[in-house]
């Protein structure tokens, strides 16, 4: 099975959310990454697969949530950083510059994390999702600050219509106390 494609159905119902993922799963051939309640109350599912399956069952979900839809998509050729980010295993030796970009909706933030990605020379080291966020995300990359500049902007337009993206910083030199709460 190609895992490098991930689809996303994010839910304003937890109930809804669980017969989603389960709906997800019979539809397509694919494998759950996540399927778990979010603040405030939604309820999120990330599937992989192969494209077509994905897709197959990114539809299955989305036909289920009605009018409980928040966000959704299908990322094909999906960023290697962007599971390990998603899953807090990211690893990375140094920080130079920062990126942040937060986000409206998990399923935004994934979006934007894997456009940046895919920009630049950054590497994702955290996509935070709706968990004491109230609903929002954030993604965290490093690199150099030029690196850092062009793929938080490649990814604040990687968001689309999907959005809204609500702020987005460069760090050029972040202090040793931050790097710290990052590692």
């Amino acid at each position: 099975m190609n895992l490098r494609t991930i689809g996303c159905v994010e839910l304003n119902s937890v109930a809804l959310g669980m017969q989603a993922a389960d709906a997800m799963v019979k539809a397509a051939e694919v494998e759950i990454v996540l399927a778990r309640p979010t603040c405030p109350g939604r309820y999120l599912i990330i599937v992989t697969g192969d494209t077509g399956a994905v897709k197959s069952s990114v539809e299955a979900g989305r036909a289920i949530s009605k009018d409980m839809l928040v966000d959704w998509f299908t990322i094909p050729s999906v960023h290697p950083d962007v599971i390990p980010a998603l899953s807090g295993t990211a690893q990375t030796s140094e920080i130079n510059a920062l990126g942040i970009i937060e986000t409206c909706t998990a399923a935004s933030c994934i979006l934007a994390a894997d456009a940046a990605a895919k920009s630049g020379q950054v590497w994702l080291l955290e996509i935070r999702i709706a968990a004491g966020l109230a609903g929002k995300a954030f993604v965290v990359m490093t690199g150099d600050v030029a690196s850092v500049e062009s793929s938080v902007e490649a990814g604040v337009a990687g968001v689309a219509e999907a959005g809204p993206v609500l702020s987005h910083v460069v760090i050029p030199s972040p202090s040793e106390g931050l790097k710290a709460q990052l590692l």
